[in-house]
C-alpha cells in the first residue's frame, strides 16, 4: 500500500496496474491467443493514467455502471458507501467489426499503434457509446469544433469496451522527455525525499511567464505563512492530447526548464514533471479531473486560475464557460473535500514598475494584460513583450520555436 504523509490517494491505496517483470513473458504468452483491440495514441495516454494510479481507485476502462456515473454525477461511489471525483468518462471505444471479433471472449489484447500488445482487459463488458449524450454531458454543448470531440470521440466506434487493465510494461514515449514523466508513485517518493509538509499543484498547458512565477512563490509564501515548513511546488504541465494551436509540449518543457534554470522559480523547491493525460477543453467538469489525478499524486493545495480547462467557444464570439464556474465548483465538488483550493490572483504588467504584477484596480489603466494570443503574436513577429514579462532564455526558446515553424511552413 503506498500512502503519502501529505494526503492518501483516492480510495486509500494508489493503484498500480504494471505487470510485475517476473509475470511479463507468461502474460505475453497469454495474449497469443487472446482477440485484439486496436488503440490509437491518445488511447495508449488513457492506458498510461490509469495504468499509474492517476485515476485511482479505478482500476480500468469504465464498466457501464462506472461510466454512467461519471457521466450523470461526476463521481464514483465505494463499497463502503464513500464517493470519489470522476468527473471525465475514462472509456475505450471499439467499431462493430473489433466487437464482432472478440464475440464472447471475456479477456482481451489490447496493441498499441506500432503493433505491439501493451495490456489485457480482463472480465470485459461492452455497452453501447451514445455519442451525443457523452458529449453533450461532459461539454454542455454538441457545438462543432470541440478539438477532442473531432480527434477522439467522432471518428470512434459506437461501442465501448471496459474491463480491469493490466499493463504489460511503463508506457514510455521515446522522445526525450520520460524522464519528466513521473508517476504518482515517484512523485511521492520525490516529496518524500524532499521533507514536504505541503505540497501545491499547478497545472498550464502554456509558457510559463513571470506572472505565473509571481503567483506560485507567492502561495509559497503564504503557506509558510500558515506554518508550513517546507511547501514543494509541482509544476505539472499537461503532457496528452491538445489542441493545435497550443505550443508543443517540448517546447514548453524546454522553456519551463530555462525558467528554473534563471532561478524564477526555485529548483530547490519546485518539480517540473508532465501529466500525462489527454486534454479535453471541457471547463468545470474537466478542471475536477486535474484536480483529482493530483490528490493521487501527493498534492494537497491546487492552484486554479481564470477559466480552467476552458476555451472560446467554436463557433460564437465568446468563452465556452463563464470564467469563474471553474473555480467555484471546485469548491463544491463531491469527492475533492480533502483538497484545498487556491485561487489565481490576477496579474498583469505593471507599466509603472515595468514587471509583472498582481492587479490593482486602484490603478487599472497602469496594467497591460497580454493575453496567450498576444504572446503568441509577439514571438510570431519576432518582437519583444515588455521588459520583465518572461525571463529571457525562456523568451528565446518560444522565438525560435515560431520561427522554425513559419519558416516550416513556407517551405511547405
Amino acid at each position: 500500500m503506498i500512502k503519502s504523509s501529505l494526503i492518501e490517494p483516492d480510495g486509500g491505496t494508489l493503484v498500480d496496474l504494471i505487470v510485475p517483470e517476473s509475470q511479463r513473458d507468461s502474460k505475453m504468452a497469454e495474449v497469443e491467443s487472446m482477440a485484439k483491440v486496436n488503440l490509437t495514441r491518445i488511447d495508449m495516454e488513457w492506458v498510461h493514467v490509469i495504468s499509474e494510479g492517476w485515476a485511482s481507485p479505478l482500476r480500468g476502462f469504465m464498466r457501464e455502471s462506472e461510466y454512467l456515473q461519471s457521466l450523470h454525477f461526476n463521481c464514483l461511489r465505494m463499497e463502503d458507501g464513500s464517493v470519489v471525483n470522476m468527473s471525465l468518462p475514462i472509456v475505450l471505444a471499439i467499431d462493430d467489426e473489433t466487437k464482432g471479433r472478440i464475440g464472447s471472449s471475456l479477456h482481451v489484447a489490447l496493441v498499441g499503434p506500432l503493433g505491439d500488445c501493451v495490456a489485457i482487459l480482463r472480465s470485459i463488458e461492452i455497452y453501447k457509446h451514445n455519442k451525443e449524450e457523452r458529449i453533450a454531458r461532459t461539454w454542455g454543448t454538441t457545438a462543432p469544433g470541440l478539438p477532442y470531440v473531432d480527434e477522439v470521440i467522432t471518428p470512434s466506434g459506437d461501442w465501448l469496451i471496459g474491463g480491469d487493465l493490466e499493463v504489460l510494461k511503463p508506457i514510455k514515449y521515446s522522445d526525450g522527455l520520460d524522464n519528466y514523466r513521473l508517476s504518482p508513485k515517484q512523485l511521492r517518493k520525490e516529496f518524500e525525499s524532499r521533507n514536504a509538509d505541503a505540497v501545491f499543484a499547478f497545472q498550464l498547458r502554456n509558457p510559463v511567464h513571470n506572472g505565473h512565477a509571481l503567483l506560485m512563490n507567492d502561495i509559497r509564501k503564504r503557506l509558510l505563512e500558515m506554518g508550513y515548513k517546507n511547501p514543494i511546488l509541482l509544476l505539472h504541465p499537461l503532457g496528452g492530447f491538445t489542441k493545435a494551436d497550443d505550443v508543443p509540449l517540448d517546447v514548453r518543457m524546454e522553456q519551463h526548464s530555462k525558467v528554473l534554470e534563471d532561478g524564477v522559480l526555485d529548483p530547490e523547491t519546485t518539480i517540473v514533471a508532465i501529466f500525462p493525460s489527454p486534454m479535453h477543453y471541457a471547463g468545470p467538469t474537466e478542471v475536477q479531473w486535474h484536480a483529482k489525478a493530483r490528490i493521487n499524486a501527493g498534492a494537497n493545495f491546487y492552484i486554479v486560475g481564470r477559466d480552467p480547462a476552458g476555451m472560446a467557444h467554436p463557433t460564437e464570439k465568446r468563452d465556452l464557460y463563464d470564467p469563474d464556474h471553474g473555480k467555484k465548483v471546485l469548491t463544491m465538488a463531491p469527492g475533492l473535500h480533502k483538497l484545498n483550493i487556491l485561487p489565481f490572483k490576477v496579474a498583469a504588467y505593471d507599466n509603472r514598475e515595468n514587471k509583472m504584477a498582481f492587479f490593482d484596480p486602484t490603478r487599472a489603466k497602469d496594467f497591460l494584460f497580454i493575453s496567450g494570443t498576444k504572446m503568441r503574436a509577439y514571438a510570431k513577429n519576432g518582437e519583444n513583450p515588455p521588459n520583465g514579462f518572461m525571463c529571457p532564455s525562456g523568451w528565446k526558446v518560444l522565438v525560435e520555436y515560431y520561427q522554425s515553424s513559419q519558416a516550416e511552413e513556407a517551405s511547405q
